[in-house]
């Protein structure tokens, strides 16, 4: 997709997300707005995958999220990118759904490998397939998104030490910095003070990127990947702002976890332009 392309869907993404959200009342809006931009870029322009889906993924790149509670913009992502019926995203959060609030694999949707939304877990979980594909000469990449908040998890810290000790340098971790978590400011609930200097000093190669700026975007990933196979993982520190798109929702750590009413709703879409067509 060229830019404008990539835009015109995150555009439709983000309606799917409010929508989703204030249908069933309930879900995490902030976040999936916040990085709507990063996985319409990595689905729909730099991720080697194939939506007919194989659960071993070989010779594909994988993708992990461990912030599991940004599910409504994953599965519009994949939705959008052909893994199934975008009609089904009308489902999200009911009972008996494969659209369950934090994704899981015992529904069998397509496109998830992990259930995930325990916070810290996730990293681990891609280090691990990550390393699988090297002992299977795989030469494909392993992403992963997690919170910045997530990384007050003690798990990480082990698995950040894991992995540049044991050189997964096929692997490419972001990490959505918006300063924001459900209780607050996140410098104001347990501060993690320079996550650039904590991943050099745990010897990762760290990138920045705007995450919102759609070509900057595209170009780091692209740039991330050609510093793989060098002996060292990856992580890009992704700044963005939780519910970018919709002006409201663009406050703070509120609207991480609540839906908007039906006023707030046709707000929202009003900011946001049909580009694709709404389930």
């Amino acid at each position: 997709m060229s830019t404008a392309e990539l835009k015109r869907t995150a555009s439709q993404v983000r309606r799917d997300i409010v929508r989703m959200v204030h249908a069933q009342q309930s879900g995490h809006p902030g976040g999936s707005l916040g990085c709507t931009d990063f996985l319409t870029a990595l689905y729909f322009k730099v991720l080697k995958h194939d939506p007919a889906f194989n659960m071993d993924g070989k010779g594909e790149d994988l993708f992990f999220l461990s912030n599991g509670h940004i599910s409504p913009v994953f599965y519009s992502v994949l939705a959008r990118s052909g893994y199934f019926d975008i009609k089904e995203l009308a489902t999200f959060r009911m009972i008996n759904s494969r659209l369950q609030g934090h994704p899981t694999t015992h529904e069998h949707l397509p496109g998830i490998r992990i259930a995930s939304g325990s916070l810290g877990q996730g990293m681990s979980v891609a280090i691990g397939a990550a390393l699988s594909k090297k002992y299977n000469n795989d030469d494909r990449i392993v992403y992963s998104l997690h919170g910045d908040g997530e990384l007050q998890e003690g798990q990480n810290w082990e698995a950040i030490m894991f992995a540049a000790h044991n050189k997964v340098d096929n692997y490419i971790a972001t990490i959505d910095v918006n300063g924001q978590q459900i209780d607050g400011p996140l410098n104001k609930v347990l501060n993690l003070d320079s996550l650039e200097d904590k991943f050099k000093a745990f010897h990762w190669t760290v990138l920045h990127m705007d995450g919102h700026n759609m070509d900057e975007i595209v170009a780091t990933l692209e740039h991330a990947k050609t510093l793989t196979k060098q002996g060292k993982p990856i992580v890009i520190l992704m700044k963005t702002i939780m519910g970018k798109g919709v002006d409201f929702m663009e406050t703070g750590h509120e609207w991480h976890g609540i839906a908007p009413n039906d006023a707030q709703l046709e707000n929202a879409l009003g900011q946001l332009e049909m580009t694709l067509g709404d389930f």
